[in-house]
């Protein structure tokens, strides 16, 4: 049985015996490991080697640390294969979207590589009389991300390269479910030279969670997942005065306009709602049909569904995988048959999937639902799997109110060839990235992630500039040499003279 370790201080460290969690190969059910689950002394041990270490490598010049990232990089590409498969074997998405979750992971870093830029602080000559100013950005000390089993190395990826190019050190606390490629880029990080506790691994549940809360020395906390964890998150990090980014659930709508195009809607429908299970933060999971379009939509949607193939992540041709656990699986099928129960039309059932190869595995079918309404329980709910749900509206004016009736605001997309339409849903819609025409609107690395409402918790987006103001703090000198201004003391506050 595969032992997954603790990384600390530059090196594997076991955990207790009496404390581990099962990590699964969802596409067969089969136990593959044993992962081990930290106590609050094992969390003790790996914040005191970052604090440790935050001294001599927030000293480090920045275009230093943007070569460890440069090389880190170079390291990710190298091993991109091996690790989109370590994420497929625990996750269980497809291949092809394992390489692209690396990807995007990597554009981050690649941001990070400019970090000498992207620290240049500010300057003002002759504030006052023989007075200059300048404002500086410095880092916290020991920063921690506790990220979800979605994107296993992507989201990490998407924290800790900005808050270590920053200056910062680190301890990731990954999803238990899927937490060995979180091992792996700590190795990839020592064998880029980054030095020993700059970079640090704990698994664990609750308790773990808890600890890194409370430590006195954890300066800032990024996390990412359902918005009650969210919620919790940012109310126990900030009662202990700390920095927090808490990103929590979504319920991703895109409108679709008469005047779309029904056969781009219903591809970027396909993608955005059944790629890797829907088991993602910006998925589509609502479809609000305006006037005209909903039969048709529907129409195109259905034999689509219906011949989504699914099967192993690794299996050639395939397009969906299976859901990460058992009981995941089983929460996915509650939440179909309450639709059911509540009156939706489900066009598509997903429930009684049997396919070859799958019999053992987490699978189930993708489902579609029509004519819901904002009342029900699979529209208001995030499900975080392969259900669609297709709402019905008028006009754009009553879309637009029910995207932003809803309690997250994460994502939305219309799709739509009228510009003054799709400028007046980008400016009225509350949510946190809109797409235009793009069912799945996450930023670029040099822009910023993050939604509205009960969507996020905390004042900053995750990574470009957002990220870089949230992993330092601004310092504003004000100086004069001897000589720039006559004797005596002055009791007014400074001013231009």
């Amino acid at each position: 049985m595969n032992q997954i370790p603790h990384f600390v201080a530059g090196a594997k460290v076991a955990g207790t015996a009496e404390r581990f969690g099962e990590v699964f190969n969802p596409a067969t059910g089969h136990r593959t490991g044993r992962v081990c689950f930290a106590t609050a002394r094992e969390v003790a041990l790996a914040v005191d080697a970052a604090a440790s270490a935050f001294p001599r490598w927030s000293g480090t010049p920045p275009v230093n640390r943007a070569r460890v990232m440069f090389r880190f990089r170079s390291l990710v590409e190298r091993d991109l294969e091996a690790l989109a498969a370590l994420i497929t074997s625990e996750h269980g998405k497809v291949l092809s979207d394992a390489r692209g979750e690396v990807a995007r992971g990597l554009e981050v870093v690649e941001f990070a590589c400019g970090i000498p830029h992207l620290l240049k602080g500010e300057f003002s000559e002759a504030v006052s009389a023989g007075v200059d100013s300048w404002a500086i950005r410095q880092p916290l000390g020991v920063c921690a991300g506790i990220t979800p089993f979605n994107f296993p190395a992507m989201v990490p990826m998407w924290m800790f390269p900005v808050a270590i190019a920053c200056g910062n050190t680190f301890v990731l606390k990954p999803s238990e479910r899927d937490p060995s490629a979180a091992v792996r880029m700590a190795e990839l990080l020592k064998e880029a030279g980054l030095p020993d506790g700059v970079f640090n691994v704990v698994h664990g549940d609750k308790e773990a969670v808890d600890a890194i809360l409370a430590h006195p020395d954890v300066a800032a906390v990024s996390f990412v997942g359902s918005t009650p964890i969210a919620r919790y998150i940012y109310a126990t990090a900030a009662a202990q005065g700390k920095r927090v980014q808490a990103l929590g659930g979504a319920k991703n709508h895109m409108v679709v306009m008469p005047d779309a195009d029904p056969d781009q809607a219903c591809d970027a429908l396909i993608g955005a709602a059944y790629g890797s299970a829907g088991e993602r933060c910006m998925a589509v999971s609502v479809a609000v049909a305006v006037g005209s379009i909903g039969d048709t939509l529907v129409e195109r949607l259905k034999p689509r569904v219906e011949n989504i193939r699914i099967g192993p992540g690794t299996a050639p041709g395939v397009e969906m995988g299976p859901l990460v656990t058992r009981q995941h699986l089983d929460r996915v099928r509650g939440y179909i048959d309450a639709g059911v129960r509540e009156g939706a039309e489900l066009v598509v059932d997903g429930r009684g999937f049997r396919g070859e190869g799958c019999e053992g595995g987490f699978f189930i079918g993708a489902s579609l639902f029509d004519r819901v309404t904002t009342r029900m329980k699979i529209y208001r709910e995030e499900i975080f799997g392969p259900v669609l749900s297709v709402v019905r509206t008028p006009t754009l004016e009553e879309a637009a109110r029910i995207v932003n009736d809803h309690e997250f605001g994460n994502g939305a997309a219309i799709f739509t060839r009228d510009g003054q339409a799709a400028r007046e849903f980008a400016s009225r819609v509350r949510a946190g990235m809109v797409g235009i025409n793009v069912p799945i609107p996450v930023p670029m690395a040099f822009h910023s992630f993050g939604g509205w409402k009960h969507s996020i918790f905390g004042d900053h987006a995750i990574h470009g500039m957002e990220g870089v103001r949230f992993y330092t703090r601004l310092k504003t000198v004000t100086a004069r040499w001897p000589g720039g201004r006559g004797p005596g003391a002055d009791f007014t506050i400074p001013a231009t003279k």
